[in-house]
């Protein structure tokens, strides 16, 4: 079993692409840091995602492997890196208690207090390696 991270790249709801759906959010600043924006979020570049599904077909043992980049990082830290590299204005920042009325009880979770992934094993098992390391490079250089 493959667990991927939150994709991006082209055709998913992270790109450059007007239509890309988180981007249009962020970039109409919809999307804000709830709470101390503490919460791990693992990312992915779509190809690398699709290069690690490969590798797992070709020649994986049946197990669980994170398809994830080699840097989780809390809300706070990737999403004004993300704004910026849309051409969007820094996201806006809204208490918890506004945040769970919101976007619910769910989101405001995620965005607290999630955790990240681990690709270690991946990496080990699967002999795979991902072209974007981190989600800094990949939102520079990766969001087509």
């Amino acid at each position: 079993m493959l667990r991927y991270g939150g994709f991006y790249g082209p055709g998913t709801a992270i790109s450059r692409a007007p239509d890309a759906p988180m981007a249009a959010l962020i970039r109409k600043r919809w999307f804000p840091i709830i709470g101390d924006g503490g919460g791990v979020w693992s990312h992915g570049h779509i190809d690398d995602a699709a290069a690690a599904t490969v590798a797992a077909v070709e020649g994986g043992q049946p197990s669980i492997y994170n398809i994830v980049d080699d840097e989780p990082a809390p809300v706070r830290e990737w999403l004004p890196v993300l704004a910026s590299a849309l051409d969007a204005k820094p996201p806006t920042r809204i208490p918890r208690s506004v945040g769970r009325l919101a976007a619910g009880g769910a989101a405001t979770l995620m965005m607290t207090e999630s955790r990240g992934a681990s690709n270690a094993k991946a990496k080990r098992e699967l002999g795979w390696t991902s072209r974007y390391v981190s989600w800094r490079q990949g939102f520079a250089q990766g969001l087509g």
